[in-house]
C-alpha cells in the first residue's frame, strides 16, 4: 500500500524544492514563448517563498549565455554556473544537503536538454519530478512535446504551475492562502501547449509564436 501511495507523486512544502534552469538573457531571442514561460517560473518562485520552498537557480555558461533575466525576480538567489546539460552535478552538495528532499519542482529551459537531462539524474537518484508544463520551452516545439514525453515515459508527473501550487497549499484555510490566491487569480500567459496537445499538424508544431 505504501508504494502505491508513493507513485502518486504527493508534493508537500517541507519535503520540495524548486528548480529553476537557465533562464538567461541569451536565450530570449531564440526561444519559444519565452516571456510567457519566464511569467509563470517566476510565478512558482513567489509562491515557493511564501510556502517557504527551498529554490535553485543554474545558470549555463553565464560567460556566453548572459545572466538569469531580470523579470524572473530572482534577485537575492545565488545563481549555481554550469556547463553541464543537468543541473544536478552542480547542486550535488545541496542534494545531499537535504535528506528529508521527496519532489523538485522543475522550470526552465531548453525542455529536451537541460531540463529532460536533469529530470532524468533526479529520477536516478529516487526523486519525485514534476515538470512544470506551462513553465518549460525549448527553440523547437517538436523537441519540446518529445522531451516532455520522454520525461513521462521516465516517470516525471507533467503538470501546470496552477496545480501544482495548490498541491501545495491544499487547503483553503492555509495562511497565507489569501495571498497566493492574488498570485493564480492572474491569468496564465498561454504558451501554446494545449494547441499542440490537441493534435495539430507536424508544420504547426514547429511554427514560432
Amino acid at each position: 500500500m505504501a508504494a502505491a501511495r508513493a507513485s502518486l507523486g504527493r508534493i508537500l512544502p517541507e519535503s520540495s524544492v524548486l528548480f529553476l534552469c537557465d533562464l538567461q538573457e541569451k536565450f530570449r531571442p531564440s526561444i519559444a514563448y519565452f516571456p510567457q514561460i519566464v511569467s509563470v517560473a517566476a510565478r512558482m518562485l513567489k509562491v515557493a517563498r511564501l510556502m517557504d520552498v527551498p529554490v535553485l537557480l543554474t545558470e549555463q555558461y553565464p560567460q556566453g549565455l548572459g545572466p538569469t533575466v531580470p523579470e524572473l525576480g530572482a534577485q537575492g538567489i545565488r545563481p549555481v554556473s554550469k556547463t553541464c546539460f543537468s543541473m544536478v552535478p552542480a547542486l550535488q552538495q545541496e542534494l545531499d544537503g537535504w535528506p528529508q528532499l521527496r519532489s523538485v519542482l522543475l522550470c526552465g529551459i531548453e525542455t529536451h536538454v537541460c531540463v529532460l537531462n536533469t529530470a532524468l539524474d533526479l529520477l536516478d537518484r529516487g526523486l519525485h519530478v514534476h515538470a512544470v508544463v506551462d513553465a518549460c520551452s525549448s527553440r523547437s516545439q517538436v523537441d519540446r512535446l518529445a522531451a516532455l514525453a520522454r520525461m513521462k515515459q521516465s516517470g516525471a508527473f507533467l503538470s501546470t504551475s496552477e496545480s501544482l501550487i495548490l498541491q501545495l497549499v491544499r487547503d483553503a484555510a492555509h495562511p497565507r492562502f489569501k495571498e497566493i490566491q492574488k498570485i493564480i487569480k492572474e491569468p496564465v500567459p498561454d504558451s501554446g501547449l494545449l494547441g499542440l496537445f490537441q493534435g495539430q499538424s507536424p508544420l504547426s508544431l514547429n511554427s514560432r509564436p
